[in-house]
């Protein structure tokens, strides 16, 4: 009896294997590198699943494996990279799974966000930027000014990872987006959307049959303007018991909107002056730490969810009685500069510290950090608990400031490397 899982999330997969043992599958990773998961695999039994690395991007390559196994009852892909694959490999096989067109719809933040405004659930529709020649005889330039304003986000479609996210509050900001973003090769399409100013948050949520449960809340602190570098993040918020109430029926509303019926979503939202207001969904438990802050604030091991919902029955989550545990922070670990990743000075203080502080590693010593504008930068995370949200973000980031991510600048013909933090 497997349950096969392509790729995973960077942490989390030993929540995954001890779910599956728990509900009596074996889990299969199928993986390109899985040196990719050490840190995982590190601390699993190495008899506890079967990991095959194969080439998780040739579709056709990976059905043929699946073709193979004669127990197969259920197929995970939680990542973003693989989601669509996913889907259409579960349908393929007539595993249970969400219609491949609805998480499709899921990556297109420009039907996403018109399908919202359809509904009434957003203030604004999304409009695509055509950068290759004009339309209505307007640049694109005049285009946002006209169909969106300012302040504006400009993104990719498809994007993921604040990548290719661009904030402009001005036409010289505009001028230069529009100019990066022509230079940039792009998953989806270029799209313009107004920027709702307010504190972001994610809703990590779990629906079953058309209805939805809210988990909980992650704050998620951000870079200064105009970047959208994600820098912390702790759960659970402690929004009242009215507003959280409101915010259970408003995510409903939103995911049904999609069509979006069954599975975990991690909605990242805005909280304006006019009410919430959607930035992305994700079909997919919240990345970096959130699932493992779920499963230790909330008590209970919530990717047996994901593997109930995985072999096509409701997930036990969905009515289970929380029982409640430490709330818990956690900050991405960014170095000062980029170059090549050498360590991290300073987690020999981390025992000594309030909150149980621990770093989860995400880059590997000799790694390239390049991009610092974005979550491709950082090169492991800073965890921590305490007894409300507020105290876990204080411990995370005092730990964190005492750690120094280091670098080394990449080697040239005329000078000697030098190293930063």
């Amino acid at each position: 009896m497997t349950v096969v899982c392509l790729e995973s999330l960077t942490f989390g997969l030993g929540h995954l294997v001890r779910a599956a043992d728990a509900l009596g599958e074996r889990l299969r990773l199928l993986t390109r590198d899985r040196s990719y998961y050490a840190y995982e695999l590190e601390r699993i039994p190495a008899d506890a699943l079967d990991v095959v690395e194969t080439d998780t991007f040739d579709a056709d390559g990976v059905a043929k494996l699946l073709g193979l196994m004669s127990d197969l009852h259920g197929l995970i892909s939680s990542t973003d990279t693989w989601t669509l694959v996913g889907a259409d490999l579960a349908a393929r096989y007539g595993l249970p799974g969400l219609d491949p067109a609805v998480l499709r719809l899921t990556r297109d933040k420009v039907v996403v966000r018109n399908r919202l405004y359809e509904a009434g659930l957003t203030r604004a529709a999304a409009f695509e930027v055509v950068t290759s020649e004009a339309a209505d005889g307007l640049e694109p330039r005049e285009l946002v000014l006209r169909d969106v304003g300012l302040p504006a986000v400009l993104k990719d479609s498809a994007g993921t990872g604040s990548q290719n996210v661009w904030l402009v509050r001005d036409k010289q900001e505009l001028d230069r987006a529009l100019n990066e973003a022509a230079s940039r090769r792009l998953t989806g399409r270029l799209f313009a959307e107004p920027y709702f100013s307010g504190p972001v948050y994610s809703a990590e949520t779990l629906t079953w049959a058309g209805r939805t449960r809210l988990l909980g809340v992650s704050s998620r602190l951000m870079s200064p303007e105009p970047r959208f570098r994600e820098e912390v993040t702790a759960f659970p918020v402690a929004f009242p018991a009215e507003r959280r109430a409101t915010l259970e029926r408003w995510l409903g509303n939103v995911l049904a909107a999609i069509g979006y019926t069954d599975r975990f979503a991690h909605v990242e939202f805005a909280l304006t002056t006019a009410g919430p207001e959607v930035v992305e969904i994700n079909p997919r438990i919240g990345g970096a730490l959130v699932g493992e802050g779920l499963c230790r604030a909330l008590g209970v091991n919530v990717y047996e969810a994901m593997v109930e919902a995985a072999l096509g029955r409701r997930p036990r989550l969905m009515d289970a009685e929380l029982p409640g545990g430490p709330a818990v922070a956690f900050v991405l670990g960014y170095p000062s500069r980029p170059g090549v990743f050498t360590g991290v000075a300073g987690l020999d203080r981390l025992p000594d510290m309030p909150g149980s502080p621990a770093w989860y590693p995400v880059k590997r010593i000799g790694d390239p950090i390049e991009h610092l504008d974005d979550s491709r930068g950082y090169a492991g995370i800073v965890y921590a608990e305490g007894e409300t949200a507020e105290l876990a973000t204080h411990s995370a980031v005092t730990a964190a400031n005492a750690l120094r991510v280091l670098t080394e600048s990449v080697p040239t013909a005329t000078g000697p490397r030098t190293s930063g933090g």
